[in-house]
């Protein structure tokens, strides 16, 4: 087991490693030579830049301490911990690594910077760390006041490229709100993954139909849920099953058919799904596991009789 847990360590500070020059590569081969932002800590530190003479790695541990001790009141410590180490290994690298500047395409500059950044960042977080201290703010109203992480982010953002309007030139803004939006749809997909899942739950009184259907038909797992009582459009319903299922968003439209197919009137709730393991969650491409689906499900069919 231990020998399991260093291994596991080992992968989470590599990856995290691997965040960390990746965003190193995205700041110093293509944002800081041409001026550009990104959002949040790191954006303060690139804005304050073109206006002192104070390297960059200097600037970007200063403007971190704050969030990071309010961190230590608001995250767990391990997280603190890990932002620190990967924080500071931003810093050295954009200090001591020289990366060549690769394009001075404006255009190109806020794709592929933004690209690795939100790479990085989006590494870092899935590893239990924060390379940027907006976040831990935005986590700190939301808990003090309730107001939703991505709203005080945004804010956050706003305001600094709004001051880089005026202190720079409206096109850098323009320019780094591009990076901005790139670094954050980045993030988003490292963090939640490529693969869109989706949630759908179903009532209806036709389940034991519904439920054939999905298994024979889509290929994909299901849960039932009991329930005892319920009021809708008919009335008050009693001793019924509820189907859950996770798909792939590429097959919604199939599931919907399906079940319209079977029951106009049943009951649909479909919600996002971030993160999914284990389980039935991909077609059976193998026929022999299709077979012994089918069977499990006529053998099923056969005792319910």
């Amino acid at each position: 087991m231990n020998k399991k847990k260093s291994i596991n360590y080992f992968y989470e500070y590599f990856q995290i490693f691997l965040g960390v020059v990746l965003t190193s590569l995205g700041l110093k081969a293509f944002l800081l030579p041409n001026g550009f932002l990104d959002g949040g800590v790191t954006g303060i530190a690139l804005l304050v830049r073109t206006q002192v003479d104070i390297n960059m790695s200097y600037l970007l541990v200063l403007f971190s301490i704050p969030f990071l001790i309010l961190g230590y009141f608001t995250v767990a410590k391990r997280i603190v911990v890990k932002s620190i180490i990967s924080i500071l290994g931003v810093a050295l690298f954009i200090h001591f690594e020289n990366f060549q500047t690769i394009t001075n395409d404006k255009l190109l500059i806020s794709i592929f910077g933004g690209l690795l950044v939100g790479s990085g960042i989006g590494i870092a977080i899935r590893n239990g760390s924060v390379l940027d201290g907006s976040e831990i703010l935005g986590i700190y109203l939301n808990d003090k006041f309730g107001i939703s992480i991505g709203k005080i982010v945004l804010f956050f953002n706003i305001v600094l490229f709004t001051a880089t309007a005026f202190v720079e030139t409206i096109e850098i803004a323009l320019y780094s709100i591009l990076t901005y939006i790139i670094a954050a749809k980045v993030t988003d997909t490292v963090i939640e993954g490529f693969e869109d899942f989706i949630g759908i739950t179903i009532i209806s009184k036709q389940n034991a139909l519904i439920k054939k259907a999905i298994l024979e038909e889509l290929g994909v797992g299901l849960t039932l849920y009991k329930g005892s009582s319920g009021f809708g459009n008919n009335g008050i319903s009693e001793d019924f099953d509820i189907i859950h299922s996770i798909i792939n968003r590429i097959d919604i439209k199939k599931m919907y058919r399906i079940v319209e197919h079977i029951d106009t009137e049943a009951f649909i709730i479909e919600f996002d799904v971030n993160t999914v393991k284990g389980g039935v969650l991909r077609h059976y491409i193998d026929k022999r596991k299709n077979r012994k689906l089918h069977a499990f499900q006529a053998a099923k069919n056969s005792k319910n009789k």
